[in-house]
């Protein structure tokens, strides 16, 4: 049977891929940032998943305001770069894996989760930097790759113990799926940042904190957090950590921390990254 044995939660900012693309990993500004991600690197070399299911947003790029699916699951053999006004980004095509995806799909509609199904859509940044960040860049990724795009960009987003309890309605479809599969699941997003208004440039590392020391021994309490507590504490692009939560239901209730990470500032955002991996 398939095993999802770890979760991984990072950022996904826009300015990283861009660091990375250009070859200004080593400038100052940055090489603090890229040097934290080491230890990841080395830890997904050498644990080899299978496949990743990786939780992002969509920017704007494979959805639009005239078609907004709260949850979206990509379930086609491959996934392009989406160009999100300056090209592409020079990484690979990401691989899917549809026989796991629709299981997948067909296990939480049936659990009672409205589920969008998805064939042909393009992935952002949302999705790519996170790969950049965890396995750098290799003619291929390293393993298949299954899309879960949230809404958390018009308003309204699913609570934080929706996410949560979806989480673990995807742990019960993995478990269940009959082939050998090393799995992984990551929530990317965050921390807190707010990209305009008044507050433009908050960062509340006293907030992020709390979150990823609650991530890994008290998850109840922040499926309980509302929405208001994310945009006041962290933001209004802070939202994006309930995507976190699908990562962290998917998981053991008790999980080990193997690696937390956390930086600023990087394009006026806080960098958060952990590894929380299942005891058994």
């Amino acid at each position: 049977m398939a095993r999802l044995v770890a979760g991984v939660g990072t950022s996904h900012v826009p300015a990283i891929g861009a660091a990375i693309d250009l070859g200004k990993t080593q400038e100052s500004y940055w090489q603090p940032l890229f040097k934290g991600y080491e230890p990841a690197r080395k830890w997904l070399a050498d644990q080899k998943p299978d496949v990743v299911i990786l939780v992002y947003n969509d920017h704007a790029c494979a959805f639009s305001l005239e078609m907004i699916p709260t949850f979206a699951l990509g379930c086609a053999d491959e996934f392009a770069p989406a160009d999100e006004g300056w090209g592409p980004r020079p990484v690979p095509v990401v691989k899917g894996h549809p026989e796991l995806a629709w299981h997948i799909a067909q296990s939480v509609i049936l659990d009672e989760f409205d589920l969008t199904i998805v064939n042909n859509m393009t992935v952002d940044h949302g999705l790519t930097v996170p790969l950049s960040l965890l396995f750098g860049q290799p003619r291929e990724w390293p393993c298949q790759v299954i899309p879960l795009a949230v809404n958390v960009v018009q308003y309204p987003p699913p609570t934080g113990n929706r996410c949560y309890q979806f989480g673990k309605a995807i742990r019960r479809a993995v478990d269940s799926f009959d082939q050998d599969l090393k799995v992984m699941i990551f929530g990317t997003g965050g921390m807190s940042h707010q990209l305009q208004g008044p507050r433009a440039g908050l960062i509340n590392r006293a907030f992020d904190t709390a979150f990823l020391d609650n991530l890994t021994a008290d998850p109840d309490k922040l499926a309980r957090m509302p929405h208001i507590d994310y945009v006041r504490e962290a933001g209004s692009e802070g939202i994006e950590l309930v995507m976190w939560l699908i990562m962290r239901g998917a998981l053991d209730a008790k999980v080990r921390e193997i690696y937390r990470f956390y930086h600023v500032p990087a394009s006026n955002t806080a960098v958060g990254h952990i590894i929380l991996e299942n005891q058994a």
